[in-house]
């Protein structure tokens, strides 16, 4: 019998697939969509949310993730709005950049002076 904890934690993965999917498939249909109307981008939202609707919404604690759930929601949140889609386009693009900006910084750090770690070695 699994844990509580283990039941638990397979639901946040489960939301967090979830969450990085539909934000994924949107992206991927704004960046290569060469007729890009409302019609499509609403349509392309309903679908998407299909998968994102079957699991639970689960509280997050990371910033990453809690940047992906703010991103989702406000994805979500365009098909209500009377903007221009080609703004829609550019704002989530610009704000989906960003995000992987910030996971990125983290993953890679560059050593500031790599070369005078070595140079206590040399004498």
């Amino acid at each position: 019998m699994a844990s509580q904890k283990a039941i638990d934690n397979a639901h946040r993965l489960r939301y967090i697939r979830a969450l990085e999917r539909f934000h994924k498939g949107i992206i991927s249909y704004l960046s290569t969509t060469s007729d890009l109307s409302k019609e499509g981008y609403d349509k392309k939202i309903q679908n998407s949310l299909k998968v994102l609707q079957r699991v639970e919404e689960i509280a997050l604690y990371k910033g990453d993730l809690q940047d992906l759930q703010k991103l989702v929601k406000k994805i979500i949140s365009y098909t209500d709005s009377d903007k221009d889609v080609q703004d829609i386009k550019d704002e989530i693009l610009y704000e989906s950049n960003q995000l992987d900006k910030t996971k990125n910084a983290r993953r890679y750090k560059k050593d500031k002076h790599s070369l005078s770690k070595y140079e206590e070695w040399e004498q």
